[in-house]
C-alpha cells in the first residue's frame, strides 16, 4: 500500500519522515510549503493539496492541529473525500468523537473506513521513532495500518473496535497530563517562595508519591531553566481540554478537578498566551502569587 501524509507540523513532520525511511516512498501536504522542504529532500513526493494526496495513495494519515482543519482536510473543496486512490483514512490528531464520527460518516459514504489513532509522547519521541499511539476502529483496518504505525511508534494500544474510543482514551491522558503539569507548578511556587531551594522540592517530590511525567522531566526541562521549548502550543493545549469538557459534559461525568484545569488554560488565553509554548503557563501562576520561580542550571 502506498502511504501519504497530511499535516506535516512539529508532530507530524517526525511521523511521516519515519514512514518515508521504513516506506521509501511518500505523498505529502501540508498548508505550509516550508514544512515539508525537509521530506522533499528526502526524495518524498509533495503535492499541492489534501485530494492530490488521496489520488496518489492507498492509506492517508492526517495530522491536524485543530477540528476545523480535520473537517477541512477531509470534506472540503480539495478534501481527501473527494480522491480517486485512498482506500484508507487514518486520523492521528485529538479531534474528539463528535467531528470524528462526522468525518468517519462521511467517508463511509465512498466506502472508505478510518482508523482512530491519536499520538502521544512529544516532538522528541516522534523523531525517535518512541511515540505512542492509542487506536481503535475496525481489526482489518488496523492490520492494515499496523506496519505503518509501527515505523514511528514504541506502543501501539488497540483499545477497541469502535472508532471514538481511542478519543476517549487520549483525552483522558491529556487531561492528566495538563492537571499534573498546573498543580505541580502550583506546589513547586508555594515551596520556593516559602523559601525552599526548588530543585531540592522537585527532587523529593520524584522520590516520593507526588512524582508523575511534569515532575520527572517537563517541568526541570522546560520550566525550571527557563527555556519554555516543550514545542507544545497553549492553544492546542486548550482546544483538548475543551474537547475533555464536552466529552464529560456528553457522558456525564463529574468534572471538578478537571474544570479548574480548562480554566486555568482558559485564563491564559484570555490574557494573550494563544500563542505561548504550555510551559510558559508558570507565569500565569508566578503573576498570581507575585513571586517568580528561580532559574535552575538544568
Amino acid at each position: 500500500m502506498k502511504a501519504g501524509f497530511i499535516g506535516t507540523g512539529s508532530m507530524g513532520l517526525p511521523l511521516a519522515s519515519n514512514i518515508l525511511d521504513q516506506e521509501k516512498s511518500l505523498v505529502a501536504y501540508d498548508i505550509n510549503p516550508e514544512a515539508t522542504a525537509s521530506l522533499a529532500e528526502k526524495q518524498g513526493r509533495i503535492v499541492n493539496s489534501p485530494v492530490e494526496v488521496a489520488n496518489e495513495s492507498d492509506i492517508v494519515f492526517a495530522c491536524m492541529p485543530s477540528i476545523e482543519s480535520f473537517r477541512t482536510v477531509v470534506a472540503g473543496d480539495e478534501g481527501v473525500i473527494h480522491g480517486t486512490q485512498m482506500k484508507t483514512f487514518i486520523n492521528l490528531g485529538t479531534m474528539g468523537t463528535e467531528a470524528l464520527a462526522e468525518m468517519e460518516a462521511t467517508l463511509a459514504e465512498k466506502g472508505i473506513p478510518v482508523l482512530d489513532s491519536p499520538i502521544t509522547g512529544g516532538v522528541k519521541r516522534a523523531w525517535d521513532k518512541d511515540i505512542t499511539v492509542i487506536t481503535s476502529g475496525p481489526q482489518a483496518v488496523y492490520d492494515q495500518a499496523e506496519p505503518f504505525l509501527k515505523s514511528f511508534a514504541r506502543d501501539i494500544h488497540y483499545v477497541g473496535d469502535k472508532v471514538g474510543q481511542a478519543q476517549i482514551t487520549k483525552i483522558c491522558n491529556n487531561i492528566m497530563s495538563f492537571t499534573n503539569m498546573i498543580i505541580g507548578l502550583e506546589a513547586l511556587t508555594m515551596a520556593s517562595k516559602a523559601g525552599v531551594d526548588p530543585e531540592k522540592v522537585i527532587n523529593v517530590i520524584n522520590s516520593g508519591s507526588g512524582q508523575n511525567s511534569a515532575t520527572l522531566s517537563k517541568i526541570p526541562k522546560f520550566v525550571m531553566t527557563r527555556d519554555f521549548n516543550m514545542e507544545a502550543p497553549m492553544h492546542i493545549i486548550a482546544k483538548d481540554a475543551m474537547l475533555w469538557r464536552m466529552e464529560s459534559e456528553r457522558l456525564e461525568v463529574p468534572q471538578n478537578v478537571a474544570s479548574a484545569t480548562y480554566q486555568t488554560l482558559q485564563q491564559a488565553l484570555a490574557m494573550g498566551m494563544r500563542g505561548s509554548d504550555f510551559s510558559e503557563i508558570v507565569k500565569l501562576i508566578e503573576r498570581a502569587a507575585d513571586f517568580e520561580l528561580p532559574k535552575s542550571g538544568g
